[in-house]
Parts: structure tokens; C-alpha cells; sequence
């Protein structure tokens, strides 16, 4: 089995290579792509890939990863899965780790992570995925712990069904400290609370203001820090990781609403129709 490594940290940051090392401990290959800089909060973007010729690459040498074959990209991670996916760096992979994240993944700011992007992107191409994190904290941090979590779960994504992805978060303490792990809900809080207009001055911030064309100005925003909150819902993943709990989620990706959208489906299809030259048209058989 071929197992892809990428990150949105950077082909450098240091939980790349704790979990290249554990995913390399399994006894299967192992390949590095992952992009050049750091791609935080890139989604599953892929940069403007249309506009130029091709992507470059260049390959990396990391200590502590022997031979394992490491290579940076001159785009976001999701690039570098598609780009492992069609053949850019051998053959196409069976699972994908995403991570280790410095810094939590959960609840509805999932959708912004590079990390899970990622992951999301590889199980479009109907691989078992998993996003793995750990929360943010001062050195040292403790790698292995999500890393030792993501080894033990690869024979589980090997015999997953196609597309299968897992997120798993961990707080930022040794194993054998670990207050617990649990299945948590995806939660439904968000990254960015408010935005105020800010002056470069010291006086008092200002809600959103119109700016005359041509001037600039500044947003500051108030962010969340995931899983901080204790008002969070106990056994979502945001809830868990606020308790000191590890928290596994499986996800999925873009795919079409449930019948549950027929409805305004219908009233939009019928209000186009409405429109001179507009109609269902023939058959498509």
C-alpha cells in the first residue's frame, strides 16, 4: 500500500515529519508533497493552476526521514494531492495523512483548513483520508501523540470504503496524559466572531465604515480560538477538545443536497423557465 503525507503547514513544519515517520513505521511506502510555504486556511484550493504552465516542485531532504522521497510545491495542499493523484510523483496513492496541524480542526472552521482540505480532496478521487491535528501550544510540543493515533488508524483506513475521511483532533499532552478520545459531532461554531474597523490609531475600534474609492482600511477581526470554548456542546469536537478529550470525526465533501432542497430546486427551475428562451429542452437520451 502507498501512503501520500502532505500538510498546509509546509513541507518543513515539523508536524510533517512526525507523521511521515509514523506512517512510514507501518511498513508501507511513503511519499512527501506538500506545499513550499505555509498554506494555513487555504481550503481546498488550488491556486490559479489554469494561468500558468505548471507547477513547480522541488525535492526536500528532512532529517529523520532517511529515503523516504520528500518534495515541495509552488501551490496548497489540495494541489498537492491531485497532483500525487494523476501520477505527478508515481503512482496514485491508497490513503492520504494529512498534517499534523499546529492547531486544532474543528466544527464548521474545518471547512477552511488546508488540513482537511486536503483530505477532502483525496477522497474525491475515492481515497481513504485522514486530517489529523493537535491544539496549539509552545514547545515542546508532543508529535507523537497524534502521530502514534494516525499509525494505529491506517489498517482501518486500508480496509475502509472508498472516500472514507476521518479528522481527528488531540489536545496538546503526551499519550499516556490523554483525558480521553471520543466521536464528536461536527460543531457549528466558526473561526471569525466580528470585524471592526480599525484606524491605526489608539482610538476606540468602529464597526464597518464606507471608504471613499481609492482609500484603505483595516478590518480587525476577533477570532475564535476552536475547542476553547467551554459553552460549546459537550460531545461535539470543539466541545470535547475544550474538555482536554481527543475527538474523531468522519466527514464528507461537496456532494448534492438530500431531498430535503427538491423543493427550492423546483422553485428555481420554474422561475427560469420563466424567462424568454428558458425551457427544460429535449431529452437528454
Amino acid at each position: 500500500m502507498r501512503i501520500l503525507v502532505t500538510n498546509d503547514d509546509g513541507v518543513r513544519a515539523p508536524g510533517i515529519a512526525a507523521l511521515a515517520l509514523a506512517a512510514a513505521s507501518t511498513g508501507h511506502e511513503v511519499v512527501v508533497v506538500a506545499p513550499m510555504i505555509d498554506y494555513s486556511g487555504s481550503g481546498a484550493a488550488v491556486g490559479p493552476v489554469h494561468s500558468r504552465a505548471g507547477v513547480d516542485y522541488e525535492a526536500h531532504a528532512i532529517e529523520g526521514l532517511g529515503d523516504i522521497p520528500t518534495y515541495g510545491i509552488d501551490g496548497p495542499p489540495a494541489l498537492a494531492v491531485i497532483l500525487a493523484c494523476v501520477g505527478g510523483f508515481g503512482p496514485m496513492p491508497d490513503v492520504v495523512l494529512s498534517g499534523i496541524n499546529h492547531g486544532i480542526n474543528v466544527g464548521r472552521s474545518a471547512m477552511h483548513s488546508g488540513t482537511v482540505g486536503a483530505a477532502l480532496t483525496a477522497a474525491h478521487f475515492g481515497l481513504r483520508c485522514l486530517a489529523v491535528s493537535i491544539r496549539w501550544g509552545d514547545d515542546p510540543v508532543p508529535w507523537e501523540t497524534p502521530a502514534t493515533m494516525a499509525a494505529t488508524l491506517v489498517p482501518v483506513l486500508a480496509g475502509a470504503r472508498a472516500g472514507t475521511t476521518l479528522n481527528l483532533n488531540v489536545p496538546n499532552v503526551p499519550l499516556d496524559e490523554l483525558r480521553g478520545l471520543r466521536h464528536g459531532r461536527l460543531g457549528r461554531g466558526g473561526t471569525i466572531r466580528s470585524a471592526v474597523h480599525a484606524t491605526g490609531d489608539d482610538s476606540t475600534p468602529l464597526p464597518h465604515v464606507a471608504l471613499p474609492p481609492g482609500q484603505t482600511g483595516t478590518l480587525r477581526l476577533d477570532l475564535t480560538a476552536p475547542g476553547s470554548s467551554t459553552l460549546v456542546h459537550p460531545d461535539t469536537d470543539a466541545g470535547l477538545l475544550a474538555r482536554d478529550y481527543a475527538a474523531l470525526t468522519a466527514l464528507v465533501g461537496v456532494r448534492e443536497a438530500g431531498a430535503e432542497a427538491d423543493d427550492v430546486v423546483d422553485g428555481a427551475l420554474e422561475a427560469l423557465y420563466a424567462l424568454s428562451g428558458v425551457t427544460p429542452g429535449q431529452d437528454p437520451g
